[in-house]
């Protein structure tokens, strides 16, 4: 077996494939390799955070139980910075118009024009020259418009967060619901923040489908799911808890603690409430961003033909024009005229056109692209881009206006049903759980919080939130304390699994078989419309009894 080995890796070096048989490590700014480890700094005061309880996690970052201040939090990010993680940083004009000259075809041409201004060339000169600034402007003008383009594209997307924030003098505004029932953020309010604002300290809500915004310690939970494959590539989620986390001996690596949020991972389902740790660099995910922008960009399939193309030129005129110089130097006797002989002879060779000819096709591509709305910012991706045989993107939000408009709700024989909008308002008021686009368009109804009286008449005993296995979530309110609603929202054929009973107008009729194929045959007419159909089912129980779902309704879209 070992004199196999050994003749396989000399198979690998003789054909140099060796490195798609070899495992590298990150690499870091300085060349040097290391592994996805955090920084023992780093790992030390995300165990302290994680070991302690959260009242002494809280007061280590000088916050509260209700979170910081504005000014607090002003302070904090003045002192820290923005929460953002190191990304590649944009090149400055002179930068730019170096990286855009610098090409081993462009430095001989350059050199060529230095030895034809040498012996008073003058229009080999000018014609040398010309050839290397206009490409080399070229280049640079249509990058720079592009990278202009794609920072006011950059410019428009905002991540945001919900953060308790503690109001000194103000009296709370009103809230949707807890984040999660428990003591903290009792006396807080919360606001929707850019995520480079969050600081240490801050208490931020978390439902299904937000990205984790920092490193959090989790103060309260409720069927808690992460999903941190982005960090570990383990794709089932894990669930999350509140308590302290065991020693980092019996957790296995960092990322294993039970109580720890990481920046970069997401909520699957459930929701929580967390404290900020860390923020930008200093965050797990930021330490490998910081040393994967460290390192050079490596060159394109393009970029590598063009410079092989140069080299091979290179060569060839630095064999050529020494032996054409001694020959023609010692046959003829004068050195001078055969200097310049030679000198013609490696400007002969030389295509001075060459990188003229292929910037202008690169701008030609990137300008064809640009009126489909594609912005390519480097014009050697072009090439990438005609060598490509399949594209796959993802077009929500980009194609469509991520918007979704509440046309109709019904109940379940296709009648128009001011209860269906009512249940739906409060399902989608008091839920904690993801807001989806769904959500936001039944709570623009407004004038259904003052009509309900929502604040006055009802309060939230409890919630499930929505997961992807279950496909529905279910909240229950009480109703001046008078009784309890059941109220359940998600997909049609969830809801009619759990429900014995249906509403007809005034009636509660048993959902039998042909019951449900009555209901089915509405909803396809619907879908037939183009209206996404979402079920609301509603249940009332006294205040001690336990709650299933019983009647249906359906409000679609």
């Amino acid at each position: 077996m070992q004199i196999l080995s050994n003749l396989f890796r000399a198979f690998l070096r003789r054909r140099r494939v060796g490195g798609l048989f070899t495992r590298r490590a990150i690499p870091t700014g300085d060349g040097a390799t290391q592994t996805r480890a955090a920084p023992p700094e780093l790992t030390r005061d995300l165990l302290r955070a994680s070991h302690g309880d959260a009242a002494n996690a809280i007061a280590s970052l000088q916050s509260s139980e209700d979170g910081l201040t504005t000014e607090q939090a002003q302070a904090v990010l003045a002192r820290v910075g923005p929460n953002e993680v190191e990304h590649e940083q944009p090149l400055s004009p002179l930068q730019h118009l170096w990286q855009c000259y610098k090409n081993p075809f462009n430095l001989l041409l350059t050199l060529l024009a230095v030895v034809s201004y040498a012996t008073e060339d003058v229009q080999a000169t000018i014609v040398i020259g010309s050839m290397v600034a206009l490409s080399t402007l070229l280049r640079f003008v249509q990058e720079g418009r592009s990278s202009r383009a794609a920072a006011r594209l950059q410019a428009l997307v905002s991540n945001r967060a919900t953060v308790l924030r503690k109001q000194a003098h103000a009296a709370p505004s009103i809230r949707n619901a807890d984040p999660v029932a428990s003591g903290f953020g009792a006396h807080a309010v919360q606001q929707e923040l850019p995520l480079r604002e969050l600081v240490p300290g801050d208490l931020v809500a978390l439902s299904a489908g937000d990205m984790i915004p920092a490193d959090c310690r989790v103060l309260s939970a409720k069927d808690l799911f992460v999903s941190q494959a982005a960090m570990t590539g383990e794709s089932l989620p894990v669930e999350k808890q509140p308590q302290a986390s065991a020693a980092i001996a019996d957790a296995g690596t960092l990322l294993d603690a039970g109580n720890l949020l990481f920046m970069g991972t997401n909520v699957v389902s459930g929701s929580a409430l967390a404290l900020v740790l860390a923020t930008g660099n200093r965050t797990y995910f930021g330490t490998i961003a910081t040393r994967v922008t460290g390192t050079d960009r490596a060159p394109t399939a393009f970029e590598n033909g063009v410079n092989s193309v140069s080299w091979l030129l290179i060569r060839f005129a630095a064999i050529m024009v020494p032996i054409v110089l001694f020959i023609n130097g010692y046959t003829k006797g004068d050195w001078t005229e055969a200097f310049l002989f030679a000198l013609s002879v490696a400007v002969g060779l030389t295509p001075e056109m060459l990188p003229m000819i292929v910037t202008s096709t690169l701008a030609k591509g990137a300008v064809s692209l640009s009126r489909q709305k594609v912005v390519v910012k480097r014009l050697d991706a072009i090439q990438n881009f005609g060598a490509m045989d399949v594209l796959c993107t993802d077009k929500t939000g980009t194609l469509t206006q991520d918007r979704i408009a509440l046309e109709r709700h019904t109940d379940v024989m296709g009648r128009d049903s001011d209860d269906v909008l009512q249940f739906a308002y409060l399902n989608s008021f008091h839920q904690t759980g993801l807001k989806n686009l769904l959500d936001r368009a039944v709570l623009e109804h407004v004038e259904l919080h003052t009509a309900l009286r929502v604040s006055e008449d009802y309060r939230k005993v409890d919630e499930i939130p929505f997961d992807f296995q279950r496909r529905r979530m279910s909240v229950v309110v009480a109703e001046r304390n008078h009784h309890h609603e059941l109220i359940c929202k998600g997909a049609l054929e969830e809801i009619l699994e759990c429900c014995t009973h249906m509403r007809d107008g005034n009636q509660v009729l048993p959902l039998t078989s042909e019951r449900r194929q009555q209901v089915l045959a509405v909803t396809e007419r619907l879908n037939a419309e183009g209206l996404r159909v979402v079920a609301v089912a509603m249940k009332e129980v006294p205040p001690t009894g336990r709650a299933t779902p019983s009647p249906t309704n359906r409000r679609s879209r």
